[in-house]
């Protein structure tokens, strides 16, 4: 797949349709080294914050990718078409603390343009983010108490901010 570079300022998604709907793939770690792991996740945002184009993505502690993460300075968000469902289904909810997940499924990790966090040959759009911020959710401050309902193990995520450096990705994503 063919996939052309896009400003960051100019990307043009539908994120509740990208992220609770079909669901992303975020990837932390060192493609050249091969020390990297993933998950898919079905939540985060996308928008400005300090005058720099960003993303954000949670994770739990308990999660094998929340070591990459807290490792390495970067990430990768990347969306598939809806022929990889199966695969994203299944770096949802195996880890990579107990199998090599990747190899069981049907996507290919390369490098990314800026970052040592791996992107994916088959991905229809690639978001390669530095880390900017981060912060753990704190629940005293959940004004709306149903939210403590997402967390049964009182595994509260921790929030990464990162700053959208290149974005490739076919031609409906270029705003």
């Amino acid at each position: 797949m063919t996939l052309n570079p896009i400003n960051p300022r100019n990307l043009s998604l539908l994120p509740h349709d990208i992220l609770e709907f079909r669901s992303m793939l975020l990837t932390s770690g060192d493609f050249q080294t091969g020390d990297f792991n993933m998950m898919t996740i079905g939540w985060g945002a996308f928008g400005t914050m300090w005058n720099k184009p960003l993303a954000m993505v949670v994770v739990r502690p308990t999660r094998y990718t929340f070591d990459f993460m807290e490792k390495f300075p970067d990430f990768t968000i990347t969306a598939f078409s809806s022929d990889y469902r199966k695969d994203l289904s299944l770096l949802g909810t195996k880890s990579g603390r107990d199998t090599k997940k990747l190899e069981l499924s049907g996507l290919s990790p390369t490098a990314a343009k800026k970052v040592a966090s791996p992107t994916y040959t088959q991905a229809e759009l690639s978001i390669e983010c530095r880390k900017t911020y981060f912060d753990d959710l704190e629940p005293a401050h959940f004004l709306d108490k149903s939210i403590l309902n997402n967390y049964p193990d009182r595994d509260f995520h921790r929030i990464y901010f990162g700053e959208i450096i290149h974005v490739e990705g076919i031609d409906k994503y270029a705003g």
